[in-house]
């Protein structure tokens, strides 16, 4: 059972965080920050907020559930960066700010002092992760990247999708998502290279970066031995069988990983001699003979229910399970044994589901989710507790319009 960690005891308690990101690459690494305790300040242009406020549908009285996913446990202020007040304010909040994460174009934040450069200077233990497209070098560095287009560029939608069919993208941002872990990760390398040196850094992410990094052994395997990849469909290119199957009444995924779970499942197929053929009693071997191996297990697989392979072949100890709806999965038993769906209290639904985070820290568990914010709902409590603003100079912002 999750418990819930004091404030003061999270991992990242104290830590402060100046969100300058919208969408999903940037919110998703400062959503794991507040996860893990920081408290993360996320500045959102005045009437339209971030950009995912407006994606619709599915919707909830009309907030949009994207935004929901990547936004909890934040505090959400509504600042014009256009404005010279808004500017200034922004570049207070960083000096007080342990992280800053931006997803701007390349230049955008110069023009309103707030490029590492300028911050840096007056803030030298700032950690600025600044994430990107194409990266902050490099001769597409002026680039928008959007995750559609960088998993098209990177190689992985060429592996995606059957055989014979077109490429195909995951059905997630995947290339965002890697990204604002990628983000995680290296800004809590920084902060501990900044304890070491009290110096804070800047960390220069993106997406075609992170998506190149998950070829992994597809990738490898064009490097160091010459192979051009190729679609397998929910197939695998080195161990077989690993994919969907069909029963009688649905489809099943099934994982056989080495050669003692082959075994195993010709036991349960009730044919043993498959196991002791040359062609399949290796894994190298069923790879290269994939297309003689498999409509015999198709066969087999199609005189019974899923219900009934799943039973016997996860008795026999080889990964085995039904193929999902999101709803299901959601659903699911072990997902809720895991505690990984939260009833959030919310001050205009009354209650949300949302997902937490996955971080099962035994010692510190991350904090329960926290409604996402709505739009400038702590501008205020922001300018009078970080900035020390009075009520005065509040509404003298909000009045010349560069917060709201």
């Amino acid at each position: 059972m999750r418990a819930d960690t004091p404030a003061a005891d999270l991992p990242l308690a104290g830590i402060r965080v100046l969100d300058l990101s919208r969408v999903l690459a940037g919110p998703w690494c400062t959503q794991t920050l507040a996860d893990l305790g920081a408290e993360v300040w996320k500045i959102e242009a005045p009437v339209k907020g971030d950009d995912t406020r407006s994606w619709t549908p599915p919707d909830v009285d009309g907030e949009s559930t994207y935004f929901m996913c990547t936004n909890r446990s934040k505090l959400s202020m509504a600042v014009d960066l256009r404005h010279p007040e808004g500017q200034k304010l922004v570049r207070r909040l960083a000096m007080q700010a342990d992280i800053l994460v931006e997803n701007y174009r390349l230049g955008a934040l110069r023009k309103f002092g707030l490029d590492y450069e300028t911050l840096s200077a007056e803030n030298p233990r700032l950690i600025y992760c600044s994430i990107s497209g194409y990266g902050r070098s490099g001769p597409r560095a002026a680039e928008p990247g959007y995750d559609f287009v960088i998993q098209a560029e990177s190689g992985l939608m060429s592996i995606t999708g059957e055989p014979d069919g077109s490429p195909m993208k995951l059905g997630v941002a995947v290339t965002d998502l890697v990204t604002g872990m990628n983000a995680v990760q290296a800004v809590l390398a920084a902060l501990i290279a900044r304890a070491q040196s009290g110096r804070g850094q800047l960390i220069d992410l993106a997406l075609l970066d992170g998506a190149i990094s998950i070829l992994a052994n597809v990738g490898s395997g064009y490097l160091a031995a010459g192979s051009r990849p190729q679609r397998y469909g929910n197939g695998h290119p080195t161990v077989v069988p690993y994919q969907t199957f069909a029963a009688a009444d649905g489809v099943f995924a099934l994982a056989v990983g080495n050669d003692a779970q082959f075994r195993a499942l010709c036991t349960v197929l009730g044919l043993p001699e498959l196991s002791s053929d040359e062609r399949y009693g290796t894994s190298r071997a069923r790879a290269f003979n994939r297309d003689t191996l498999l409509p015999v297990l198709e066969r087999s697989f199609a005189t019974q229910t899923s219900a009934h392979w799943i039973e016997r072949i996860s008795a026999a100890g080889i990964p085995v399970g039904r193929v999902r709806s999101v709803p299901e999965a959601l659903d699911a038993p072990e997902v809720a044994a895991r505690e990984m769906v939260a009833e959030t209290p919310d001050a205009v639904h009354g209650t949300l589901r949302l997902m937490q985070s996955p971080l099962h820290l035994r010692g510190t568990p991350p904090r329960r989710p926290v409604s996402p914010p709505r739009l400038g709902e702590h501008t205020d409590e922001l300018l009078q507790r970080v900035l020390g603003a009075t009520a005065e100079e509040i509404r003298a912002l909000r009045d010349s319009g560069a917060v709201a």
